[in-house]
């Protein structure tokens, strides 16, 4: 198949890239700045020559908009909603112009939110082997439409999240992080601590009662399996703990 992926330059369409070209499709990118081979230029915002890579695609998946890690000044906030409203706008006029229109058209979406303290806000989250065969999935069943949850069964306390990423990669200590920190050290990244002290409780519901079954449901299981990956990348052994 032929999958365009607008804004597939961030992480998850690195994940999501790298997986489709491994199991031999073409994967082609979208972005403001190319620089690879399979990435064409856009604007994000107008019709362009770009359009003719969505004619004739099977898919399109759009991931285009403004990174949410930033100050959340009203002129960010209103960037990342302009970015996302004017992507998704012009990527369905290139669609709807198209000879031979994609037969599956995805748009990722941020999950719901709610105020809680830090330590107990609950976090969302899901293996990227998971991410990858969702969308698979998702590909494949024509008859699924409207917004689906990609997340892992079983969210957690991020106090709980962050307990369990210590064990498994060997640090016995962490130092609780107060609001005040957690303030000073979003100053100085350049970010908002709201993604931090926000809870974002997503479920899979739509993917359980399609019969989507995930290999990594528990947070321990998937934390497992990244560390030992990237331990192995880095040739970092067991013994290096120390």
């Amino acid at each position: 198949m032929k999958i365009v992926i607008p804004g597939g330059t961030g992480q998850v369409g690195a994940v999501l890239k790298r997986a489709l070209a491994g199991a031999g499709h073409e994967a082609v990118i979208l972005t403001r700045r190319p620089k690879h081979e399979g990435e064409v230029q856009w604007d994000g915002q107008n019709l362009g020559p770009w359009t003719a890579a969505v004619d004739g695609s099977d898919v399109v998946i759009n991931l285009a908009g403004r990174t949410v890690s930033c100050r959340y000044t009203a002129a960010n906030l209103q960037e990342m909603m302009d970015s996302r409203v004017d992507s998704a706008r012009v990527v369905g006029a290139a669609i709807a112009g198209a000879a031979q229109p994609p037969r599956v058209r995805w748009r990722r979406r941020s999950g719901a939110r709610t105020p809680s303290r830090c330590s107990s806000a609950a976090m969302s989250w899901i293996h990227e082997h998971d991410f990858v065969r969702a969308v698979e999935f998702l590909i494949d069943r024509g008859d699924i439409a409207g917004p689906v949850n990609l997340a892992a069964p079983h969210p957690l306390p991020q106090r709980a999240f962050m307990r369990t990423l210590r064990s498994v990669w060997g640090v016995p200590v962490g130092l609780p992080a107060t609001k005040w920190m957690a303030e000073v050290g979003a100053f100085a990244l350049r970010t908002d601590t709201e993604l931090l002290l926000k809870s974002r409780r997503v479920v899979p519901g739509r993917l359980d009662q399609a019969g989507f079954d995930f290999q990594y449901t528990q947070w321990p299981q998937a934390a497992d399996e990244l560390v030992r990956r990237v331990r192995k990348r880095v040739g970092r052994g067991p013994a290096a703990r120390r």
